[in-house]
Parts: structure tokens; sequence; C-alpha cells
């Protein structure tokens, strides 16, 4: 019945009614959740469930229960929730949503329904601290409203980590009041390349967009409210054409750019020298003012080498940056970020990549490329978020059929996605330790809209969610047959998902080509990408 599964379920007899004399309580530290449940119960039912000192559905905490662990016991006289903490309460609030009709997510008054809980024993706790999502909102712009929208939706499944992808190639989407021209400049390019081949035309069309720091900071507040934490990513030294078209002193030929239009892997990368990394620092100090996390992402992937060799002055930039050859230099300026980071307190949070360079202690590794940067990683003694391509890029196909919209890569199915473990085999209990969890990635080349977003996320990011929740032994059946309820709550949110037969005619994309390709050729190109991670 629920997604995540929890850890018991217990049924009882009878049911609990919402009634115009339903009262809610908590204790004033738990005030926010407390009007996150009357908010989320009111608008679908009516009732104004008006605070009393002993509410028939209770909130408390319980410092016994543990972090973000929850019980939820349902009576017919009443409905108790005790958390760990607030978020665990958080998370009983919302089991006990599910548990009422999929209408309670309609937005108005819904009239006929029989607003009742069954009895229930719940008993839940999470099995990684890191449950999350990457949103990719430089390759399309996302506004505000779908943003909130879709932190919503995570809380809704549980999931506590936004990292969000804020700059790339084709965009540059924080405002930095430090250097105004990286979105008066960088915030839009003149047109989009559609579809995935290399000879894909554009679109014509200027696409665009930007977060103010205003709209950062209720971004951030908005999801400490539902217990996420905004992880945001400034990219380097590669993928960065935005920030080149903005400030071309930043870049290795200093020549004039525009925001790039194309898809795939930039040649344009940053120079590197102490002047970069001085811009980059002061970028950072902008970002860690604007975001609590503990951990900030600096990127570090896919970065070509090709205009660091061309240079005419390698040899004296390397002899005076002390390196060897021009491997040496990525690691070089991320380290730079990275001690900057340490500086201040935070985290350095980069894609497996990095694991070519020396990294800082507490940096924390992303890996996308499979799982051998998770291995090595935590080999290493680095924490590690597991985000492998092949189990959970959402931007890749769900099936082989010719009617998916801009086919990409290998099909992952919900099923491919919900065998998806953070842990890899062979690490021992001390390296699985530095397994913090994992984390959906959201790509968005081929995703120009919220209604593409949902088809490519959804259900999928339901399977992703109780992989992150619930223990190593799962069952897809049992899985499969809770999400049949499940969908009615996202037809009810409004969530366009991408239905078990198929696309709908007006969620493919006809004539557009994509870039499918097969597992062999995924796993040829991956192995030959990480024969250079530091193991």
């Amino acid at each position: 019945m629920l997604i995540p599964r929890p850890l018991s379920f217990v049924a009882g007899t009878g049911s609990f009614a919402l009634t115009a004399g339903t009262t809610v309580s908590a204790p004033a530290s738990l005030g926010g959740v407390l009007a996150w449940l009357q908010q989320a119960l009111r608008p679908a039912t009516g009732l104004t469930l008006p605070v009393a000192g002993h509410g028939s559905i209770a909130l408390g905490t319980d410092a016994g229960i543990g972090s973000e662990a929850f019980q939820l016991d349902v009576t017919p006289a009443g409905v108790t929730i005790a958390g760990g903490d607030a978020a665990g309460v958080f998370y009983g609030c919302q089991a006990l949503v599910q548990l009422l009709p999929p209408a309670i997510h309609r937005r108005a008054r819904v009239a006929g329904v029989a607003w009742s809980v069954p009895c229930v024993q719940v008993r839940d706790a999470p099995r990684f601290p890191w449950r999350g999502a990457m949103l990719d909102v430089a390759r399309h712009f996302l506004p505000k409203h779908d943003v909130l929208r879709f932190l919503d939706l995570m809380a809704a499944h549980r999931l506590n980590t936004l990292h969000w992808h804020l700059t790339d190639d084709q965009g540059w989407r924080l405002e930095i009041k430090r250097y105004p021209r990286l979105t008066e400049v960088g915030a839009w390019r003149r047109e989009s390349q559609v579809g995935a081949a290399r000879d894909a035309p554009g679109d014509g069309r200027p696409h665009g967009g930007f977060y103010t720091q205003d709209d950062v900071r209720e971004i951030v507040a908005y999801a400490a409210e539902r217990f996420i934490t905004v992880v945001p990513e400034i990219e380097s030294p590669g993928h960065v054409q935005a920030a080149l078209a903005a400030y071309p002193e930043l870049g290795v030929t200093r020549q004039p750019l525009e925001v790039w239009t194309r898809w795939g892997i930039c040649d344009n990368v940053l120079d590197i020298s102490q002047s970069t990394v001085d811009f980059f620092g002061n970028v950072f100090d902008e970002v860690l003012e604007l975001f609590p996390s503990r951990w900030i992402g600096v990127g570090g992937d896919e970065c070509p080498r090709d205009q660091w060799r061309a240079d005419p002055l390698l040899a004296d930039r390397l002899a005076g940056l002390g390196l060897s050859t021009v491997d040496d230099l990525a690691p070089w300026f991320l380290r730079r970020l990275d001690d900057h980071l340490t500086a201040a307190g935070r985290r350095a949070f980069g894609w497996d990549e990095i694991l070519e360079g020396d990294l800082a202690p507490g940096t924390t590794v992303a890996s996308w490329r499979g799982m051998a940067g998770a291995v090595a990683a935590a080999r290493r003694g680095y924490d590690v978020v597991a985000c492998p391509d092949d189990l959970v890029y959402l931007d890749y196909r769900q099936s082989e059929s010719p009617e998916e919209p801009i086919p990409v890569a290998i099909p992952l199915t919900v099923r491919d996605v919900y065998a998806f473990d953070p842990v890899p085999p062979g690490l021992t209990a001390d390296e699985s330790r530095h397994i913090l969890g994992g984390q959906a990635n959201v790509w968005t080349e081929h995703a120009d809209s919220p209604r593409t977003i949902d088809y490519l996320v959804f259900p999928r990011l339901c399977a992703v969610a109780e992989a992150l929740w619930s223990t190593a032994d799962r069952d897809f059946d049992d899985f499969r047959s809770r999400l049949e309820t499940h969908l009615a709550r996202l037809d009810a949110l409004g969530v366009e998902y991408r239905r078990d037969d198929g696309p709908r005619p007006w969620q493919r994309r006809p004539g557009v080509p994509g870039r499918p390709g097969t597992r062999d050729q995924r796993a040829a190109h991956i192995a030959g990408l990480v024969a250079n991670i530091q193991r």
C-alpha cells in the first residue's frame, strides 16, 4: 500500500474517519510539520483541522526511534505519529497521507469521498541518509514554480537531497552579484539542438532563464521545510562555455564565444591559472551564502584536454604550477576549489572523474560511470553517492519501442531501476560505510518542458525512492502491485507519467532522432572512460 515499502506494516481492524471534529496537535518544535499536514489535508477534505491540546491526530518526537525514522499508529479513536526527529515525523505524515484515498491530493474540495484511514501499525526507517535526485536546469531551464513542484514530488517519496545542476555549456542559471554577465549573457542561448544526432538541426528559438538570489533563498527554504537539502553544482573546468561566453578571459583561447547551442561534450574549457581559481572562488563565496548544504558540487566531469595540449605556453604553465603532464591540470584546479570549500567548513562534491587526482579528505564522489568510481572511492576512504548511468539515468529511453521520445542510450525500465543497489559487491564492511546512498539523475537535453520531465522521471523515480529507503531485500512483484495504487496518487497530483504500455501520442516525438545503444556498447564505452581512475 505504501511507497516506499516500510519495514513493518501491520493491518488492524476498522478505520479512523476524518470529520468536522478532527483536531491536530504537536509540540512547538513540530509547528512546521503540523502546518504542512494541515495544508496537505485541508483542500480536498474541506476540513479545518484546528489545533487542540490533545488532537485526534497527534504528532510527537522520541529520540529513541532514530533519525528520520517514524512510528505510525492508526486506531478508530485517532492517529499517533512519533518520529526520531522532525524529519521522521514528516515522513510519518507522508505515510498517513498515502493511506487516505488518492483524491486527498486534489487541490479543491472533493465531494462524495469517505475520508478514512485504515487502522494500521507502521514502523519504518531509511536504509541510506542520502536519497536524492539530480535535476539539470542548465540544458533546459525549469521555472521556479516547477522546481517547487519537483521538491513536493521528491518529498512525497521521502527523498531528501536535490542535487541541482545549475551551470553548463548551454546555460548559467544562478545570479552571481559580483559577475553579472554570467546571467546577463550566459543565461540564454540563441537556439537549441533538436534530437541527439551529431548533425541534428537547431530549432531557431532562443531559450533561457535564471534564478535570482531571492529565488534561490525561497527554493532552499521551501526544500528545508520538506527536509530536503539542496546541493548546488557549479561545473568546472569543463562544461563551462556559458561562463566563457560571459567572460572570455576565463578561457584558454580568450576568444569571444556564444552560449553553446549543441549537446554533448564541448571542447572549450577553463584556462588553468590562479586568476581563474580566484574567479571561481569568488563565485563559490556567493554560493556558500545561498546554500547551507554541507556539500557543494564542483563538477569535474567530461573535461577535454585538447585546448590545453595545443597551448604553446603549456610547458611553462605546467612548470609554473609544479605539474608533470596535461592530465594534472584538471585535478590541480579542482583541488584548489576543494581547498577553498574545506576552508569554509564545507565538503566538495564531484563526479567520479575527480578520482583521477588527489582529493581532500572530506571529498564526496558521485559515481556515475557504472560503479567503478564507487568502489575506487570507498576503498580510498572517500564517501560516495551512487548514481550509475546504467541504472538511474532517467533521461535514458524506457523501452525498445520506436515510439519512445528521442530515445537515448540503453533502455531502463521500472524493473531495471528497481534493481538499483547503491552498495557495490566486493566492498568490506568498513568500505561499505562510505556509501552515503544514491540518487537518480535527470538530464534535460531532450526534456524541454515539465511535462517531458514527468514522463521521463515517473514512475521510475518511485522505484529509486524505494531502492534508497527500503531494505536491500526487495520484491519487484510486490512493488508493482503497490505501484498500481500509487499511480492513482500521481494522477491526482497531475503527474504525466509514462504508462506501462508506452507513451501517449502527445508524449512521442516522431521524426526527432535519438541515440539508442546496446548494453554491450555502453559497457565497452564506460570501461574505456574509467580505465585511469586511481584505485
